[in-house]
């Protein structure tokens, strides 16, 4: 079988963390396929060496300019000179025309910036880096941006969130290659999760924004971290805060963005992530535990949150652990 050819695109101040995270995963599983898989090559404008984000230079392989198709695969990483990138008709132009050259097309971060200027994500949902959904989201109303997914595919064109999240795409797409058990084994060589959800929320209770600035908001999540299994509704939230249940309602959209409605179940179905992937308790006890009473409620929060049903999403972490 011919080795599959993959293109990442590459350009001044890019993350090379972006670059390593795919090129890194894709050589891993040319060590350990059958045979080599992919033939990665690192592109930039004039085939010039780039300086990434962090000072370092990387040496690019081909000019942007002079790679033709057939492509298997066009990948666009991010970085802080997405921007540049993004508003350069050079850049774009051939990100354009070897996208209609390449089976598939994805982008890393803020990278889905640039696969937007090439009009490749109109009409297509897409994510990336949750810090810059919204911009994303601004500059580019003709894409439906999601900013909670790690990554998300849309037909031909998968975008993906911040940095390391690419591990999981391109995992993802080793398994779609050449099946689970080479995307098992570079998963464990790369010490990492084979793999998460590509539904997963970026932002999670455990990595969140800092404490809302609001002192009743403050006080009223951290009950709420701490009394997951107690009654959570609006109005008993609202009688402990001592404010009316339209108050804390406007109090919760101004400071996190949700009701707290909404906030609860996200708490509540994080709570039981972080359960299912880190004890053996059974499904029914992490319910109670997380404040679902019973299995079944837990399993529809989960799949709504995830994508997934528990059970599948805790086989995932044991895998990965395996």
């Amino acid at each position: 079988m011919e080795a599959r050819r993959i293109i990442v695109v590459a350009y001044e101040a890019a993350s090379l963390l972006d670059l390593a995270c795919v090129t890194s995963t894709l050589e891993e599983a040319n060590w350990h396929g059958a045979a080599p898989c992919y033939e990665v090559r690192v592109a930039t404008p004039g085939g010039r060496p780039i300086t990434c984000g962090t000072g370092l230079t990387v040496q690019a392989q081909l000019a942007l300019e002079r790679v033709t198709g057939p492509l298997d695969t066009l990948v666009v990483s991010g970085g802080v000179g997405h921007d540049d990138a993004a508003a350069s008709p050079f850049i774009v132009a051939h990100v354009r025309r070897l996208a209609r050259e390449s089976r598939r097309v994805a982008s890393v971060c803020t990278g889905a910036f640039v696969l937007a200027a090439a009009g490749l994500l109109d009409g297509r949902r897409a994510t990336t880096h949750w810090q810059l959904a919204r911009e994303l989201a601004h500059r580019h109303p003709e894409v439906a941006v999601d900013p909670d997914p790690i990554f998300l595919r849309d037909g031909p064109v998968a975008t993906s969130a911040g940095v390391t999240a690419a591990l999981d795409l391109t995992l993802a797409f080793v398994e779609e290659d050449h099946g689970p058990e080479l995307a098992r084994t570079v998963a464990r060589n790369l010490v990492t999760y084979l793999q998460r959800p590509g539904n997963q929320a970026q932002m999670s209770m455990f990595v969140a924004p800092p404490s809302p600035a609001n002192s009743l908001v403050k006080r009223t999540v951290d009950h709420i971290g701490g009394h997951l299994a107690d009654d959570l509704s609006a109005a008993a939230l609202a009688a402990r805060a001592g404010v009316s249940e339209r108050h804390l309602t406007r109090l919760f959209l101004r400071h996190l963005g949700q009701t707290p409605g909404r906030y609860v179940r996200q708490a509540r179905v994080e709570a039981a992530a972080h359960l299912l992937a880190s004890t053996s308790l059974p499904m029914a006890a992490i319910a109670t535990r997380c404040g679902f009473g019973t299995a079944e409620t837990l399993r529809q929060a989960f799949l709504d949150r995830y994508g997934v049903s528990p059970s599948r999403y805790r086989l995932t972490q044991s895998s990965a652990l395996g």
